[in-house]
């Protein structure tokens, strides 16, 4: 049994750090996790890409911030 609690506490880490990695990546969207049966199945990215002509395009946004200090459990 602790074989299969540390393969799953592996699995576990891996599905956070791609849900960071997909928050760091995304600028203007959404993220959807689809679960089964109490377990992450899906990781889904929706990008929307804006056109403005606002002097503020430089403007950084603060998902990638949030994303960088997403602690791990």
């Amino acid at each position: 049994m602790k074989v299969i609690q540390m393969t799953q506490a592996k699995t576990n880490e891996q599905v956070l750090k791609e849900i960071a990695v997909a928050i760091e990546s995304l600028r203007f969207g959404s993220i959807e996790i689809t679960l089964h049966e109490g377990r992450v199945t899906q990781i889904e990215k929706r990008e929307k890409v804006r056109f403005n002509d606002s002097s503020s395009k430089e403007s950084s946004p603060t998902a990638p911030a949030a994303a960088k200090s997403f602690r791990y459990a």
